[in-house]
């Protein structure tokens, strides 16, 4: 009597799902280590976590005495030069905690030898990534939190009610601190040595910051800079923060005449795709020229 072969159906293997589910636990509890190695760097905890702070407070004490910023021709309204700031150091921080932080600690990483004997570990390069990125959205969370807490309670800037306000200010926040991330970790793999890193990636993110929009007001750049600065992720990032905390009437003042923020979320998910990409095919656990 013959026996009845019953098709069994297309399913992924036990095995795989298991080993899937295995490299997201591996990375969801690297975050945490992570988050501690982060804190225990004092240098890297002030030029990427404090920094911020740091340059909104010059800025505001240093041109306060000038008045507000985009007064009307009869001296009224405009908003403190605090507030102006604010935008530009809310994604001058999303840059440095994802791009600048990662990309000088895996290069550090690479040249202490940290990630060769990574990589003669079961820790796969996706749990590798997930506790970088996580570790960078904890500690990018928080940095915005405690920025705007003291932006409201130190320097009197007054926030955003609208709550359409908030929303685009966490799909911006969100959608660029990943992106820059994943332009970290790609990033990374530029310098030579652990020691050049930092010669190597602040200077790219100091010019960034100044061509952005962040240390100077954009609509005062040459068109031609703005141009450039368009190309890159942090110009869309600064819009979009204006976009939120900044009054209707600096839309004007953008290089269109508006905030556009549909091309800011298409702009961000071009540079997150770049970024995801990049960072997959240049990584490795050791260079190939060691």
């Amino acid at each position: 009597m013959s026996a009845t072969l019953t098709p069994r159906p297309l399913s992924q293997p036990a095995g795989h799902r298991a080993a899937r589910h295995g490299l997201f636990s591996l990375g969801l509890a690297r975050i945490g280590f992570e988050i501690k190695l982060y804190f225990r760097s004092t240098d890297t905890v002030f030029f990427t976590f404090l920094f911020p702070f740091i340059m909104l407070g010059i800025f505001t004490a240093a041109f306060s005495a000038q008045g507000n910023i985009g007064t009307d021709p009869d001296g009224s309204g405009g908003i403190s030069v605090g507030a102006y700031y604010l935008p530009g150091m809310l994604a001058a921080g999303m840059l440095l905690s994802g791009l600048q932080n990662l990309a000088i600690d895996i290069a550090g990483e690479k040249g202490d030898g940290t990630l060769k004997r990574l990589g003669g570990t079961p820790l796969s390069p996706l749990s590798y990534f997930i506790g970088k990125i996580g570790q960078v959205l904890v500690t990018g969370i928080l940095q915005a939190v405690l920025l705007l807490i003291v932006a409201r309670f130190v320097f009197d800037i007054a926030l955003p009610t609208e709550p359409e306000k908030w929303v685009t200010f966490a799909w911006v926040f969100l959608l660029g601190v990943i992106t820059c991330a994943f332009l970290g970790i790609a990033l990374s793999a530029l310098p030579r040595s652990g020691r050049s890193a930092s010669a190597v990636v602040i200077p790219i993110v100091l010019v960034l910051q100044f061509i952005s929009g962040v240390y100077l007001q954009f609509n005062a750049l040459p068109e031609w800079m703005q141009n450039v600065a368009g190309l890159f992720p942090l110009k869309w990032m600064a819009q979009g923060m204006r976009a939120v905390f900044l009054p209707e009437g600096f839309a004007a003042q953008e290089q269109n005449g508006a905030w556009e923020l549909g091309l800011v979320a298409i702009a961000l998910l071009i540079w997150l795709v770049v970024g995801l990409v990049g960072s997959r095919l240049t990584f490795r656990w050791i260079r190939k020229d060691a």
